[in-house]
């Protein structure tokens, strides 16, 4: 589904990455662990498209990423991508359903449509009594719930997660980390998960370990 290959990426005369290839696949969870400076947390930017390689190419269902720019590039981005980061990045001002619907708003798809879908997806993440509470209404927990719920709701073809469960406790972190193996099973959906949880690493598919700017296995 992406093809990663040789991507090398610097800032300044720091090499963060040194040429990494990988291939990933539908329905997979890859786990990318390594130490901290390894590279994981660029690559997955990388990946994502929230920053630009400064070699390689990087294939994404046939469609080559650097041929995208401007609009062009944030409507893939929007469509076909969907991020969970440590901290949840939830609006405080809006509702947990109005923090859904916000990707889906962008894509311009029926209003009626995605506030449904958000609906349905914040349900069956558990929160179907929790749609109209602000993020300082919920706990931990549920507003990571509510972060993978906003991530889902384009159909995305992969979501990329850095450390989501980096700033939950235990119970919370193991009740997340299942629902990624849930949604993968239910909902057919892929993850790249960069984690420091070994838990969550070891559950994975596969696990991706980085050194020094490469991936060593």
């Amino acid at each position: 589904m992406i093809s990663i290959e040789n991507i090398k990426k610097s800032y300044g005369k720091l090499e963060v990455l040194k040429g990494v290839n990988l291939t990933i696949n539908k329905k997979e969870i890859i786990s990318i662990v390594g130490a901290s400076g390894a590279g994981k947390t660029t690559l997955l930017q990388i990946i994502g498209t929230l920053d630009n390689q400064d070699q390689g190419l990087i294939s994404f269902n046939g469609t080559e990423l650097s041929s995208l720019k401007g609009k062009k590039l944030a409507q893939f981005r929007n469509s076909n991508i969907g991020f969970v980061f440590q901290f949840h990045h939830l609006l405080p001002e809006f509702t947990a359903i109005e923090n859904v619907c916000i990707p889906g708003y962008l894509s311009n798809t029926p209003k009626k449509e995605i506030e449904l879908r958000a609906e349905e997806l914040l349900t069956m993440l558990g929160l179907s009594d929790r749609i109209h509470h602000k993020p300082s209404q919920l706990s931990g927990g549920e507003q990571q719930r509510v972060a993978v719920a906003r991530a889902l709701i384009n159909n995305p073809a992969v979501i990329l997660a850095d450390e989501p469960s980096g700033n939950l406790d235990s119970k919370n972190a193991e009740e997340l980390h299942q629902l990624f193996f849930n949604l993968r099973d239910k909902m057919d959906q892929t993850f790249v998960i960069v984690t420091h949880n070994e838990t969550l690493a070891n559950m994975s598919d596969r696990k991706v370990v980085m050194k020094d700017g490469i991936i060593i296995n």
